[in-house]
């Protein structure tokens, strides 16, 4: 018997009204089928404003398609994704809280015994490399060590799912190499599904198992599907000198290079 995909979207279109004119509509994707098998690392890259976000939101419960079926483990998805757990681009800490309570804070909305909640906060804190830590508030935390806080704030609480929506993009190279890594590792020990969206194409060769390529918008769509036959475990920077690395780059490059063309050439316009 088939195992059900972790994550399911098919024939999911999203449309939405205008602000500036409610008579005007706007479709960002249009008739995507999407499906991430358990334990896989699947990446969806594309231009800018083409939609990828807003697939993250439809499989995470945020957002209702327009038409089509949303499906976790087999079963339609109603409302939030509970099986799921988010990253986001934006800080998502809470400022008035140390490292460890962010970290603690979802197991305690769980109705877990502060005791044990703390315990666990400090061993995911020196899981992400920051034992020690835990006193620190946001504001005293580099923006890499925020990062890792948020990593442990959504890992704590043991998704099926893991949703990341370019949690790196803000740093610097390094430090997004780092937490690149860092992902990896902690994926590898547990092999849940992961849906992760970059507009980075190197980032997405040597994280995934599969890369997806949308159109530019409006209505984008899947044009390209990739599969990642690269050993793992990975260096993220180390895989990168590889010449399959480099072969398939350039295959994917040459199915999202127009796409790219096309969104900035749309951007230009809008501005």
């Amino acid at each position: 018997m088939a195992t059900s995909p972790a994550l399911l979207l098919e024939g999911v279109t999203c449309t939405f009204v205008s602000r500036d004119d409610p008579g005007q509509r706007y479709t960002a994707v249009r008739d995507v089928d999407l499906r991430i098998a358990p334990g896989e690392f699947v990446s969806v890259v594309g231009p800018t404003g083409c939609g990828k976000s807003t697939l993250l939101n439809v499989g995470a419960g945020l957002l209702e398609p327009s038409t089509g079926k949303v499906e976790v483990f087999g079963e339609p998805l109603k409302g939030i994704n509970a099986l799921a757990g988010y990253m986001f681009q934006a800080e998502a800490l809470m400022p008035w809280r140390s490292a460890r309570a962010n970290v603690m804070a979802g197991l305690q909305f769980r109705g877990v015994a502060d005791a044990e909640a703390r315990e666990r906060a400090e061993e995911w804190l020196r899981r992400v490399g920051l034992g020690g830590f835990g006193d620190r508030y946001p504001h005293q935390l580099s923006g890499g060590m925020r990062k890792r806080v948020a990593l442990a704030q959504t890992l704590i609480l043991d998704p099926d799912i893991i949703l990341m929506d370019e949690p790196f993009s803000a740093l610097d190279i390094q430090t997004r190499q780092l937490m690149e890594n860092e992902v990896l590792e902690l994926w590898a020990a547990s092999r849940k599904a992961v849906l992760f969206i970059t507009h980075d194409l190197d980032e997405a060769i040597a994280m995934s198992d599969r890369v997806v390529v949308l159109s530019a918008g409006p209505a984008s769509h899947p044009i390209g599907e990739f599969v990642v036959d690269l050993p793992r475990p990975r260096d993220v920077a180390e895989i990168r000198t590889q010449p399959e690395f480099i072969a398939l780059h350039e295959q994917i490059w040459s199915v999202l290079r127009e796409e790219v063309l096309k969104g900035y050439a749309q951007q230009k316009r809008v501005a």
